[in-house]
């Protein structure tokens, strides 16, 4: 249909009378320089506002042709506000005749879930307490003070300083666990008061950039674990993952790293490394070249805060070797407990499922207890997690059921389990990637 196309795709305004698109024309415009999407039936041209986008262009971008409903609401605490930006985008509708959803779709299961969503809302599940999220940023701030204590009292033997970096990398990880609720806006109602905490959090307690983190992170649960649109399987390289990758670069002849033997060598360079070296290069290589000043101010703050706590015990060089084993253990830890939902898990090309069949797919959860809700900062709920990113993570165990049971009514796998065996089936995944590469290295 696409009457009066071009003429709408150049202005972007919504004349007196709505334009109609089918689907196959919408899914043309996915390019680089040619981006549409749908959101609830209307129908937007992205093309000039995606670089303006708060979350970083990609992640509206990995949209561009698709009916982006499910993706908007996930991320949008206020749908309301947000359309007053996207209304000047609006370029007509969907034809009365074509599927609100793309792709033969099971339109059933895709209404089925945004029921559940409202289920969830009318719970108040997507309410957070605020009690919970205090008492959590004080014990990472009464780790931070044990640690000062400890050297203050103790002195800078090996073994206070062992215990120190341990204190020290706790603190870390779970400020880590804290800057990713403020940074899903699933803390405060007001976006703007997620975004303050998240910089506080993110920067002055860690030292990092939170558009930074906000531009990698959203690409990720918009389409987790798809090639050239989710950064967490761009493994530069390094590993092969899934199934057809490793194929793929076995045919090609591909051999940058032993891929066979990735499952030995993944202790040596993806957990030590990934945060003392990787995300350091990357964070401050990004606040300067992106000119994110705000963020390298917050950051600052907090390499000013531990070195005027730290070098009066340790010195300069001795306060940079404490940071960087801090980060080597924090590391450590980070890894674990982010790949083991998704690294077993499907690891393929955009198969343009619906937003409850895409996040199952990639994630797993782990198994519920008091240590391990703690230890993974309830990423152990990483399916209903990636469902609702919104959501108060307090809140994940409530609305579990209601998930599994939906699962179940459409025999989508639903998979849970110990937080021993997610962490070995990272290693099995890997070996089972690397061996299908030699393989296809071998005798395709």
């Amino acid at each position: 249909m696409g009457k009066g196309g071009e003429k709408g795709e150049e202005s972007g305004e919504r004349d007196a009378q709505p334009r109609f698109y089918t689907w196959e024309e919408i899914q043309k415009h996915n390019l680089r320089t040619d981006k549409w999407l749908v959101i609830e039936r209307k129908v937007y041209n992205i093309t000039k506002w995606a670089n303006r986008h708060p979350g970083g262009h990609r992640v509206i971008s990995h949209c561009a042709g698709e009916d982006a409903t499910d993706a908007f609401h996930a991320f949008h605490i206020n749908p309301t506000l947000v359309r007053k930006f996207l209304k000047p985008l609006l370029i007509g509708e969907l034809a009365p005749g074509e599927p609100s959803q793309d792709r033969d779709k099971n339109s059933q299961l895709v209404e089925d879930f945004r029921t559940l969503k409202k289920t969830a809302e009318d719970m108040n599940l997507f309410r957070a307490s605020p009690w919970f999220f205090s008492l959590y940023l004080a014990h990472i701030i009464a780790m931070e003070a044990l640690a000062w204590l400890m050297v203050s009292y103790f002195g800078t033997g090996w073994i206070t300083t062992l215990i120190l970096a341990c204190i020290l990398a706790t603190s870390q990880t779970q400020a880590g666990w804290l800057q990713h609720d403020f940074g899903h806006l699933s803390v405060f109602k007001k976006s703007v008061w997620n975004h303050i905490a998240h910089k506080f959090v993110i920067g002055h307690l860690k030292g990092a950039s939170a558009n930074w983190w906000n531009h990698r992170h959203f690409q990720h649960h918009a389409k987790p674990n798809i090639f050239k649109k989710d950064p967490d399987v761009n493994m530069l390289h390094i590993f092969v993952l899934g199934d057809s990758q490793p194929v793929e670069y076995g045919k090609k002849k591909l051999k940058y790293l032993p891929y066979n033997h990735q499952h030995e060598y993944f202790f040596l360079i993806f957990p030590p490394l990934l945060i003392p070296v990787y995300f350091q290069i990357q964070i401050i290589s990004t606040m300067i070249r992106r000119r994110f000043w705000a963020d390298l101010v917050w950051a600052t703050s907090y390499y000013t805060r531990y070195f005027i706590t730290y070098i009066p015990f340790y010195g300069v060089l001795g306060s940079l070797l404490l940071l960087t084993f801090v980060r080597f253990l924090e590391s450590h830890w980070f890894v674990w407990v982010t790949q083991m939902n998704h690294i077993p898990m499907e690891i393929d090309s955009e198969k343009h499922r619906d937003w409850l069949s895409s996040q199952l797919a990639a994630t797993c959860n782990i198994e519920q207890s008091f240590f391990n809700d703690w230890f993974t900062g309830h990423l152990n709920f990483q399916i209903e997690h990636h469902l609702f990113p919104t959501m108060p993570r307090h809140n994940f165990w409530k609305v579990k059921p209601l998930v599994k049971s939906l699962c179940a009514k459409y025999g989508i796998q639903y998979e849970e389990k110990s937080l021993g065996k997610a962490c070995v089936d990272i290693i099995g995944s890997l070996k089972k990637s690397g061996d299908l590469w030699l393989d296809a290295y071998l005798h395709k």
